[in-house]
């Protein structure tokens, strides 16, 4: 899925994914203008956080804010996040942009940026930028500039059934793509669904290719395929040859290409009533396996991508996304020491703490409790990179074809050859 829809679904079934936002004067006003000379300012914040805990958490941040700040009015707009995407694309579309609003950086944001819309941060976040986290930080910087924010970051990873794992006679999970093929071949003789895909909506497929070309070609790869729009080089196909290594083995639960994510009988609900051994999903996972199924408590586990032979890329690099904010780039000075508040250790903390939002500062995974968010929270303060989702990286109309052809490559109908041939073509008429 795209990660607008990715975005929904983690907003509905969980509050793993924040995403927040905020305005410059509302749908495309100038809200103060520069800087103020002492007297009132609106900073207008539209924001997705429409769901709790993040709904009161972020009400009560600005009532405190305007409590030392009574110069200050922070109009807090929550929106609905497919309403917000439909808003902000307007807004933009007309040249304006609110004071604050969320981005998911990447080829979005760096649009928003070419057309001027978007405030350099370099300089004045300058001493704070340095608490994020490398990883939390690269989505929203290009060319050594800094235009948004991070404030929730996540990582895809395999999620799976140790118990049975166990039965199959796996003892540890595979930290190479080889030793990964080879449990997918011992969970099918013990007569076990290897894999749970949400064949229908294609974005589960994309994580699959997105990853092994990570692998394989190297981040350095990816970034440049941004720029010479050039997805036919030998790393790409050979991703496309790995991932029909593993179609190959027909490992996916029967009717997976008429399954959808969270749906109950979708890819969550198989993984969650324990009807498949392992899903290659986002941090959300086990909140969206007990909402679609049961969830299988204790049983469940996490593991990294595993490497690939040869290839490029380094196991500590990892793919995600998460939510942040830029601000408009006529906003008032205002906005930016509001953004510098709600991005202070202590009020992210607190944020982190209501389980809503994993860490992007330094050294503040110990407030995430929960077991399994833990283990992703550790393996991103420790990434040796980050590769946001592709259908964000890139601008929409080549994400799309991402996602569109390596669904046909898991369905028979595309080869590697084909499935980068048509990426590239779309890629050159954007």
């Amino acid at each position: 899925m795209s990660l607008s829809r990715r975005g929904v679904v983690a907003l509905a079934v969980s509050t793993l994914v924040l995403a927040a936002c905020g305005g410059q004067g509302g749908a495309g006003g100038t809200a103060g203008g520069p800087a103020s000379s002492g007297g009132k300012v609106t900073v207008e914040w539209w924001n997705i956080s429409t769901t709790e805990p993040l709904k009161s958490f972020w009400a009560q941040k600005v009532k405190e804010y305007q409590a030392a700040h009574p110069n200050v009015t922070i109009k807090n707009v929550p929106i609905e996040n497919e309403a917000f995407k439909a808003k902000i694309a307007t807004a933009t579309q007309s040249g304006k942009t609110p004071d604050i609003y969320t981005t998911w950086g990447g080829g979005v944001l760096k649009q928003q940026v070419d057309a001027g819309l978007v405030k350099d941060l370099s300089s004045e976040a300058a001493t704070w930028i340095a608490d994020f986290t490398t990883a939390a930080l690269q989505a929203y910087q290009f060319d050594a500039k800094t235009y948004g924010i991070p404030t929730d970051i996540g990582m895809v990873g395999f999620w799976y059934n140790k118990a049975l794992f166990a039965k199959a006679g796996v003892t540890t999970p595979p930290t190479t793509w080889a030793e990964f093929l080879d449990v997918v071949k011992k969970l099918k003789a013990a007569g076990i669904t290897p894999i749970a895909l949400a064949g229908k909506e294609k974005w589960p497929g994309h994580y699959y290719w997105a990853y092994l070309a990570m692998r394989v070609a190297g981040l350095d790869a990816l970034k440049q395929a941004a720029v010479d729009h050039d997805f036919t080089k030998p790393g790409f196909v050979a991703a496309g040859a790995h991932l029909k290594e593993l179609v190959d083995l027909q490992p996916f639960q029967k009717g997976f290409l008429g399954a959808a994510y969270s749906t109950p009988d979708g890819q969550a609900a198989t993984m969650g009533n324990g009807k498949a051994a392992i899903e290659l999903m986002g941090q959300w996972a086990p909140t969206v396996e007990k909402d679609a199924g049961k969830g299988i408590g204790k049983d469940l586990g996490f593991f990294p991508f595993p490497t690939v032979e040869g290839g490029k890329g380094s196991a500590g690099d990892v793919f995600g996304g998460g939510g942040g904010y830029a601000i408009g780039a006529g906003a008032p000075k205002e906005a930016v020491d509001f953004l510098k508040f709600i991005s202070s250790k202590e009020v992210h903390r607190q944020a982190v703490e209501t389980g809503a939002v994993l860490p992007v500062l330094k050294g503040e995974e110990d407030a995430v409790k929960d077991p399994n968010l833990a283990v992703v929270a550790k393996a991103l303060a420790g990434a040796s990179g980050f590769q946001l989702y592709l259908d964000q990286a890139y601008p929409p109309a080549v994400g799309q074809e991402v996602n569109d052809s390596v669904a046909a490559l898991i369905a028979g109908s595309k080869s590697p050859e084909q499935v980068t041939q048509a990426i590239t073509e779309t890629a050159k008429n954007e």
